[in-house]
Parts: C-alpha cells; structure tokens; sequence
C-alpha cells in the first residue's frame, strides 16, 4: 500500500454512519455546544491515541500490530484478548453495515428481498478481500473518496448557507442562536459525558493503518505521513460536519430518524437529496463491511501465526492474502448478521455493546504499549532522538489518551441505555483470558503426550 491508500483507508473506516447518521443523535442527546465538545474531546484523544500508534508501527510494522503490540509488551494472553475483541467489533459491524446497505437498496427495489442485497454485497467484498492487498487498497481509496467529496460539499455548502450566501431555512434557528436559544447545555453537562463513547465510536477506523502497517511499501516514510495527514482530515471534517449541523438544525430536529445530512440539504434546496446521501450511506455502509473484513483477517492472522489457532488461519495464498482467515470472519459477519434479525434484542445487543466497547480497550492497549515500548527502548541503552518517529511531549500524550478512553468507558455506566456495554464487555474480557489459559493448558498436554510417545518409541527402538 501506498500513503494515499493508508489515508483513504483510515479515512473510510472512520467516516461511516457515526458520522453520516449518529451525528444526529449527539446532538439531540447533549445539546449543539455539548455534541461541540464531544467532538473536540474525542479528536484530542484520537490523534492521542494515533500518535502512540504511529511510534509502535513505525518500528515495528507487523500486521498484527496492536495484538502482536501487546503480546509483546504486556503478555500473550492480553494479545490474545485484544485480537478477539478487535476481531468481534469488525465481525458484528459487517453483518450490521451488509444489512443497512440491503435496507437502503429498499427505496429503489422494494421488491428484492433484504437478505439478496446483503448477500450481494457480502460476495463483493470477499472477492475483493481475497483477491490482493492492492486490489483492497485501490477499492477502498474510490469508494472512500465519495465519502470525502460529499463531507466537503457538505461543509462548503453548509457554511455558505450559514454566512447567507445562499437560502438556508429559518433566520431564528441557523447560526449561533441555536447555542443560546434553548441555554448553553439544555440537557445538562453531564451529558457530555454520556454521549462521548459513542463519538469514540464515530472515530473507530483510524486504527487500521496499524493493521496495514505490514503490509505498506517503505513503512518508515509512508506511515507518519499516513498518520498525519488523516488525524489532520479527520478532525477538520468531524468538527466542520458537527458545526455545520449544529448551526442548521434545532437540537430537537436531530436525531437518528433521519440523516441531518438530508434534512440540511432539503433546507438549502439541494435536488434530490435524500436520493444523493442514500447512494453516499450505501457505499460508507459497503466501504465499512469492506474495511472491517480487511482488519478482522489480519486479527485472525495474527493469532494463527503466534500459534493460538490452527496453522492454517496464517496461510496466504498465491495472491498474498489469509484466505481461511477471510472466509471466517465473513462467516462471523453472517452469524452477526442473522442474529441482528432474528436475535436483535438478546444474542445481537450483547455483540454490539461488545463491539463497541472493544474499539476503545484496543486504544487503551495501544497507548500502553507506547509507553512500555519507550521504557524498553530506553532500558536496551537507546536513545529517544534514535527514534525516526516518537510521540512529541511524551509521557503527557499517552497519559492524556489512556484517561480519555478510561473516562469514556466510565461514562457509559451512568447511562442506563448504554450500561450493558459494561455488564457484558467485561465478562467477555475475562472469558478471553479464560480461553487462552485453557488453550495453553491442551496444547502443553498435547505436547506432554508427544514427548512421552516419543520416549516410549525410542525405548521400543532401543529394546
């Protein structure tokens, strides 16, 4: 992969519905000053987070990255942890974005059932998944590029609509009267707090580039400019998308019914909006699946060459891509996906508050694997200006990261809807650690019995 493929991908596992679709409910749940914050608060703790990241990829580009990252450098069982919870957030996010996508597909074909989209597009980014990096890369960085056109227009148009320039809907609700109208934070500060992990989650995608690391030409030069060039774009669209909205809609037009994407352009006058961002959330819906194929294959990777599961999940083929790690996430995808149906307020619930809660232990484990890095680095008689890329202000960026997204997770158990990411998130945590002990148990009994087979043998041999 090349810069441009690591930014586009970034880019495009990032800017999903959280942005397109959830926005919305940021607003409508903390007030537009508050959904401000949030935003500002979550960029600070991104680009935190991928600064650590950045630092650990550079030196050691593995696509294991954060898994191997913390095999390494904490223990192999909080490796193995942190590969399943990263594995299981991008399974149950392809089964959720291949149904939104078939959902959609609705308003043009009604006629064609839900699943047949799904299915459609899941072949599409197997296929695509399997055939090379390159071939991943490329289709990743055009259909990210829609996503990145529409944000900007929006945007422009949005802050020309604004400013006056063109018709923009009602005098007394555009514009800095919506921060007064109701009172700076109309549902109180807290809610602030309770609205940040699922803005964490806006920003969930970011990380993948650690993931590519191992598979991108010259990592020494392409991911720091990766990394920089994504934080930078990242936080420009998510804060002019989050001000845009905030100035054009009413706190009690925002919310989840809707894109605000739809309702902003209907107001400006854009035709055929609801069309235009309908097409625009199918391919952020189809990008994500794709995205998050990508990054749960390389998970499973990863654990078959540590030796955790079957030799066979590291196998490439002649293409260079793990098939069997591919095929089985896109199975766990499906399983997401018929549970999502059949299951969406039992089996479906509990993965998605695992999900969700996984992208922001996996940042925690990225900055502590900064700073345990840095200590090693320094203990091994290195020097921190040997390092072609370090954290600037270090240990304050790290720490800064680790009690954003600590905060983050203790925010939502005072929120009674989002509460259940706690109750169900930890448990799994512990039955990862669980799995990996029992799984170190077998494999030294299995190699007890070898040995003692093959003791019996050379007896045998000798008699």
């Amino acid at each position: 992969m090349q810069t441009r493929h690591l930014v586009m991908l970034a880019i495009g596992g990032t800017i999903g519905t959280g942005l397109f679709l959830a926005s919305g409910f940021t607003v409508g749940q903390a007030g537009p000053l508050g959904a401000v914050i949030a935003y500002v608060i979550c960029a600070v703790m991104v680009y935190c987070v991928m600064c650590c990241l950045g630092e650990l990829a550079v030196h050691m580009p593995e696509t294991g990255s954060f898994s191997a990252y913390t095999t390494r450098f904490v223990g192999p069982a909080s490796g193995y942890a942190v590969a399943w919870l990263y594995w299981l957030s991008w399974a149950t996010a392809i089964g959720s974005e291949l149904l939104g996508a078939g959902v959609l597909m609705e308003r043009w074909l009604p006629g064609v059932p839900v699943w047949a989209w799904a299915a459609m597009f899941g072949v599409v980014i197997t296929v695509n998944n399997l055939s090379s990096v390159r071939a991943y890369a490329e289709t990743e960085f055009w259909l990210s590029l829609i996503k990145v056109i529409t944000v900007i227009v929006f945007i422009v148009v949005g802050g020309l609509a604004i400013s006056g320039v063109i018709s923009g809907g009602d005098p007394q609700t555009t514009g800095l009267a919506n921060f007064t109208r109701e009172g700076w934070f109309p549902t109180g500060f807290s809610s602030v707090g309770l609205v940040l992990l699922a803005v964490a989650f806006g920003f969930a995608g970011t990380e993948v580039i650690g993931i590519a690391a191992g598979e991108t030409a010259n990592p020494q030069r392409t991911i720091p400019r990766a990394l920089n060039g994504t934080v930078l774009r990242l936080v420009l669209f998510f804060i002019g998308t989050i001000l845009v909205i905030c100035m054009m809609l009413p706190r009690e037009q925002a919310g989840v019914s809707e894109s605000p994407f739809v309702v902003v352009f209907s107001k400006i006058g854009i035709p055929y909006a609801a069309d235009i961002m309908n097409f625009v959330i199918i391919t952020a819906l189809v990008s994500a699946a794709n995205s998050g194929l990508y990054a749960a294959a390389r998970m499973l990777w990863t654990l078959g060459d540590q030796g955790q599961l079957p030799r066979s999940f590291a196998r490439l083929n002649r293409r260079g891509t793990p098939t069997t790690a591919i095929l089985f996430s896109m199975v766990g995808g499906i399983a997401a996906l018929m549970s999502s149906v059949w299951a969406a307020e039992t089996v479906y619930l509990v993965l998605v508050s695992i999900g969700g809660f996984a992208i922001v232990a996996v940042w925690v484990s990225i900055a502590v694997c900064q700073i345990l890095f840095r200590r090693d680095h320094i203990r091994r008689g290195g020097k921190v200006e040997d390092l072609s890329y370090r954290v600037r202000w270090y240990p304050v960026v790290p720490v800064i990261a680790l009690i954003s997204c600590l905060g983050a997770c203790i925010g939502i158990g005072f929120d009674p809807e989002q509460r259940i990411a706690l109750y169900v998130s930890l448990p799994f945590i512990a039955l990862c650690y669980g799995g990996y002990y029992a799984t170190q148990l077998y494999k030294n009994w299995v190699a007890a019995k070898h040995n003692t087979r093959s003791l019996s043998d050379a007896r045998d041999t000798v008699s």
